[in-house]
């Protein structure tokens, strides 16, 4: 999930056209802009305070700025709802909703913030662009308006496009892709503040709807003499909210693995307890059920989203306690929304546990043992953890550099994911993978946030994480055209189908991720799916919602919309998915399955012969 603080805005029902030749150049844009802007300070800071409406919520958002480098820092505060970022020229930074404030070095977090300081600056006004490559890409309509366009790629940053009115030559709108989205801004209102014309109105969108639609308007600004660098850096204080209730500092806590997903059992507010998936890729979730039940009051409305294409609406609501053993989770904000139906994973999923603990204590995850083991940053000890694999932050997410087989790559690290890895479509079309890796089948892999993920399933020979490799890997070439897979500024999704073959400590505070192996390795590591089936629970049995073509299970004429009321002699069930699933995937090539099928209120025999499809 991508929660956003103030990024760029999608123009809804904006027509654009291209307009009558004109013989401009981008000097010749920019010269003009200058201009019209007026005398804006090259050097000095200047703090700018903003109405802000989003996701359903009305609040107050402040602006620190360096005007020579564009170096800034911002926050926002609306309702349950508090977060913040910053640029200090070397580090951006990010601070969730949670209070939890992290670097952020991975993906395309620093080029993001490169251009938006270039653009804080003005830096284009200079005679040498700042360093970037600025062309003039053509005259538009819009919606009834001439607008100049460029094409501009600051020096450390990533091309984005902005569009100048050709009448009052002020910008009035820049676009450019940000993680997986396609974003836009607009700005308008133009006044003037001291010696210079601004922009009174932003709106800032990722095309996730209107409901995330985001507004600034300027209430007031303030010119003042520079300040430190330091000033727009992340504040170094220590996370709050989180504690352990005994003088050891450190509990074990067991779990549940279900579909290759860890469950815990906690309580909210003193209620429970409720089933919670933990997931390194998500935040704190709170079911509508849950929040009803624990007293939750949930407010606004924003969007999120993962690795499916499509979005999920979500509200806010603040809690006094989160208690998964010893640990508390104290006075903070969740997103409410429908985590997992129970069709997807067979039981009830009442929330989430993500990043809010993970930044908050080391955890170790023993996927053999179906333990968790989680410590107080001061008192975690690494020694026997593992070999240490560094990462950075790409938003919430640890991502780690390896390889898939021998090609160079980055790696979010995802718990949440059921796989064993999901490679982003961007890298898998850019480096031939369907090509390279054969045989391979086309079907659905996943189901969360989103909907379900649809890959193209093959076999590689390894997969490396920081040192550490392993042999014979399932790995998904995705077909995403949208959601966190299609995203271009990492090449790869790791899930706990791959990290069960490993004890993993998770250390946020110091950035380190530690593997070591689990021997005997789990008996379906390695191993995928032999049915060609994608099953969902249903009250009466296992419905059917995909068949791979060419699969086994095509070939026993099985079809989207089949209720299995039998497998094995044994009844279908909600509680028995996880191992059904298991089973489909484990036995060996050759087994006979023995299925019970009911298609139009008829039931029949059907019988399965499973085979290697990778």
């Amino acid at each position: 999930m991508r929660v956003v603080l103030a990024g760029v805005l999608l123009m809804a029902g904006a027509q654009h056209a291209a307009a009558a030749p004109v013989a401009q150049t981008a000097e010749a844009v920019l010269a003009a802009n200058h201009a019209a802007v007026g005398a804006m300070p090259a050097v000095g800071s200047v703090r700018a305070e903003y109405k802000a409406e989003n996701a359903g919520l009305v609040g107050t958002g402040l602006r620190l700025q360096d005007l020579a480098t564009g170096a800034f820092s911002q926050s926002l505060e609306a309702g349950p709802v508090s977060l913040a970022g910053g640029y200090d020229g070397k580090t951006p930074w990010q601070q969730d909703i949670s209070g939890v404030a992290t670097d952020q070095e991975g993906g395309d977090r620093i080029p993001v913030a490169v251009n938006e300081a270039y653009r804080n600056a003005n830096l284009w006004w200079r005679g040498d662009r700042g360093g970037a490559q600025v062309s003039y890409v053509g005259r538009e309509t819009e919606d009834g308006h001439a607008l100049d366009h460029l094409a501009v790629t600051p020096r450390g940053g990533g091309r984005f496009d902005a569009w100048f009115d050709a009448d009052s030559h002020m910008l009035v709108k820049t676009a450019e892709p940000q993680q997986f989205f396609k974003t836009q801004t607009l700005y308008g209102d133009f006044r003037r503040e001291g010696t210079a014309m601004v922009a009174h109105v932003r709106s800032d969108d990722f095309g996730t709807g209107p409901s995330n639609i985001q507004k600034l308007t300027l209430t007031r600004m303030v010119f003042a003499p520079a300040e430190p660098l330091t000033v727009y850096a992340r504040p170094k204080t220590p996370p709050k909210g989180g504690r352990i209730v005994n003088a050891a500092g450190t509990v074990t806590v067991p779990f549940r693995l279900l579909n290759n997903h860890i469950y815990v059992a906690a309580k909210v507010n003193g209620k429970g307890p409720y089933t919670f998936i933990v997931d390194t890729g998500g935040h704190t979730l709170i079911s509508p059920r849950l929040a009803k039940e624990a007293g939750l009051t949930s407010v606004g409305e924003s969007a999120t989203s993962g690795a499916g294409e499509k979005t999920e609406t979500t509200g806010f609501a603040h809690y006094d306690e989160i208690a998964l053993g010893d640990v508390r989770l104290t006075d903070q904000t969740g997103f409410v929304t429908n985590v997992y139906d129970k069709a997807i994973e067979g039981i009830e999923v009442d929330g989430m546990l993500g990043f809010e603990l993970f930044a908050r204590f080391a955890v170790k995850i023993d996927y053999g043992a179906q333990t968790m083991t989680i410590t107080d940053f001061a008192r975690f000890d690494p020694k026997g953890a593992g070999t240490a694999v560094p990462f950075v932050f790409y938003d919430h997410l640890p991502d780690v550099k390896g390889f898939v087989d021998d090609m160079p790559a980055r790696f979010d690290i995802d718990t949440g994911s059921r796989v064993e890895i999901d490679l982003t479509s961007p890298f898998v079309a850019k480096m031939k993978l369907r090509d390279r890796y054969k045989p391979g089948i086309s079907t659905i892999t996943g189901w969360g946030v989103g909907g379900a993920s649809r890959s193209y399933v093959v076999r590689i020979p390894s997969l490396t994480l920081g040192t550490v490799t392993g042999k014979s890997v399932v790995a998904g070439l995705s077909e995403a055209k949208g959601g966190s897979i299609s995203d271009p500024n990492y090449e790869g999704n790791v899930g706990s189908g791959y990290l069960k073959r490993y004890v993993v400590t998770f250390d946020y505070a110091r950035k380190i991720m530690y593997l070591l192996p689990i021997q005997p390795q789990p008996a379906d590591a390695g191993r995928f799916d032999r049915s060609g089936l994608w099953i969902n629970a249903a009250d009466d049995g296992f419905t059917i919602t995909s068949v791979a073509a060419g699969s086994p299970a095509a070939e026993a004429g099985l079809a989207e919309g089949d209720l299995i009321t039998a497998l094995d002699g044994k009844a279908a069930t909600p509680a028995s998915l996880s191992d059904a699933r298991i089973a489909l995937r484990s036995l060996p090539p050759g087994t006979k399955v023995a299925l019970t099928v009911k298609r139009g209120g008829e039931s029949r025999p059907v019988t399965l012969v499973l085979r290697d499809l990778i």
